[in-house]
């Protein structure tokens, strides 16, 4: 064989293996959440996903499954352990399970508006209960979404505590949830998020409660007469990372990774806010009757009849996180 034709055949190899790299070296990853892809949440975890697919120049690539396609809450909450997943949007209570402290933002009426659940999640009490939450799973948190203020809809109209009594409400599959319904009386639910809507139009359940965006979203309005603006949650999501995931990173794939769900989260927020203080009037338009309650009697009564210690909460926890300005 000539010298030019070796040279060539070397050349050509090594072109070859260069147009292959990028495409061999390239990881694929799950992201998982259970809303809707017209929702904020959806449309922000594809923008990170590409994000970090341009910042690590195509090294990763992320695939955002919405709507529970991989599972219900907790299902892709035990499959960041599994390997199933590899990031996810969950709510505090959920990742709770692991960590109980960490869903003392559940407690009813905890947050005074949605100002109060950014400064939270900018918060040494917010750093320090995270870093518990990785200490029990290995898991990183890191991001925090505001998901809204969350209200009741019901047919059955009720505008205080006391005519909350025997109503059979759907709540998500955490104990932070059946606080506010066990207080009053009503028989709190679980039914996982993707069977809601048929379980509120078929009377499985009578009633539901989320934020007015989700409400939106799930069109649970057109099974239900009443919006009831009880606010009794200033709700967030997570932005949950395996450990395998986190072990296969450098430590500058970490830092950008944890920036561009930063910047998700940020997004989603000022979207969910905007959208919030759009909706009551454009509900009242389709003819939904939203109605205004004493917040202050739902609060008492659940300071009175849900203590701290029975959801494996610390009050100090609490003190703290209402205590932020």
């Amino acid at each position: 064989m000539s010298k030019r034709l070796t040279l060539k055949l070397i050349a050509a190899c090594a072109l070859a293996a260069a147009a292959a790299a990028p495409a061999m070296a390239q990881t694929k990853l799950k992201w998982a959440h259970v809303y809707e892809t017209s929702e904020p949440y959806h449309k922000w975890s594809v923008w990170a996903g590409e994000e970090f697919k341009k910042r690590t120049n195509g090294k990763y690539e992320i695939q955002v499954f919405p709507a529970s396609s991989l599972g219900k809450e907790s299902d892709i909450n035990q499959g960041l352990q599994l390997g199933t997943v590899d990031i996810i949007l969950t709510g505090a209570s959920f990742a709770a399970t692991s960590f109980p402290r960490l869903a003392v933002s559940y407690y009813p009426f905890t947050f005074r508006d949605a100002d109060h659940v950014v400064k939270y999640s900018k918060s040494d009490v917010f750093k320090e209960l995270t870093e518990g939450y990785k200490k029990a799973t290995g898991n990183t948190v890191t991001a925090l979404t505001y998901y809204g203020a969350r209200h009741a809809t019901s047919n059955k109209l009720f505008k205080s505590c006391d005519e909350m009594k025997g109503l059979k409400i759907r709540v998500p599959d955490a104990p932070a949830y059946t606080a506010l319904p066990r207080a009053c009386g009503a028989n709190p639910t679980p039914i996982a998020f993707a069977e809601v809507y048929l379980a509120l139009q078929n009377g499985t359940v009578d009633a539901q409660e989320n934020p007015l965006p989700t409400i939106e979203a799930k069109k649970f309005y057109e099974v239900q007469k009443n919006i009831i603006l009880t606010g009794h949650i200033a709700d967030s999501l997570l932005t949950v990372v395996s450990p395998t995931l986190m072990g296969k990173l450098t430590p500058a794939e970490q830092k950008i990774l944890a920036e561009v769900t930063q910047e998700a989260a940020e997004k989603a927020t000022n979207d969910i806010r905007k959208r919030e203080g759009e909706l009551v009037d454009e509900f009242k338009k389709k003819g939904i009757n939203v109605v205004t309650v004493d917040r202050n009697d739902f609060q008492q009564r659940v300071l009175k009849a849900i203590t701290f210690e029975s959801m494996k909460l610390d009050k100090k926890d609490w003190d703290r996180v209402v205590g932020l300005k």
